[in-house]
């Protein structure tokens, strides 16, 4: 075999590479590329509780809804926050209020992942439980006024990036509570039985 046989054998072998790699990411009619481009939140781990389906080239993705009770403030919110198409941009804007900064009233954009992440915790301990709301969006100027009063707030909050939610559910203990949001493993978990909430959160996966 002359060198340039072996270099067009080469070429030949990347070739079939590629296009395998590209028919797995293309598998039922779903690009890769489609699931970054939409911004969706399925990478987090355990969050796919049901398969994505493709019908003629577009994906229908699961119905997803959740319930809320903010302690602070008394409103209650259920909201179908995805539906088959994706996220919905208004019951998005209605979770951003109730999960607002109570104390000066700004309003954040919440994470989608954390909301996939607090869905899948209520599949596993109750579908369509209410969830408590102890602490959502927090201000950096909330965050520095929590910070003077105990040392346990962190400088860098995720609850300031729209990414954290301090939470219990009615009905369930809240070691259980803890046990579930560590087997999801979907970021940071914080355990606080004295003040009787657990911390989510979508940053790198870890506990205390």
């Amino acid at each position: 075999m002359t060198i340039i046989d072996r270099r067009k054998g080469e070429r030949r072998q990347g070739e079939r590479r590629r296009t395998l790699r590209a028919t797995g990411e293309r598998r039922n009619g779903v690009d890769r590329r489609q699931l970054i481009k939409m911004g969706l939140a399925f990478t987090v781990a355990g969050l796919v509780d049901h398969p994505l389906i493709a019908s003629a080239g577009r994906m229908v993705l699961p119905v997803k809804k959740l319930s809320f009770l903010n302690l602070h403030t008394d409103e209650k919110l259920t909201v179908e926050y995805c539906t088959e198409e994706g996220y919905c941009e208004e019951a998005l804007d209605e979770v951003n209020h109730i999960l607002r900064d109570y104390r000066t009233g700004e309003i954040k954009a919440i994470d989608p992942a954390l909301l996939d992440l607090l869905h899948g915790i209520t599949r596993k301990i109750k579908p369509g439980a209410r969830i408590h709301i102890i602490s959502g969006y927090r201000s950096p100027e909330t965050n520095r006024a929590l910070r003077q009063k105990s040392s346990g707030v962190a400088k860098h909050s995720l609850h300031m990036d729209g990414m954290a939610a301090d939470i219990r559910i009615p009905g369930t203990e809240l070691d259980a509570l803890r046990r579930v949001a560590l087997d999801m493993r979907g970021g940071g978990v914080g355990y606080y039985p004295k003040s009787n909430f657990v911390h989510v959160d979508t940053g790198r996966v870890r506990f205390w």
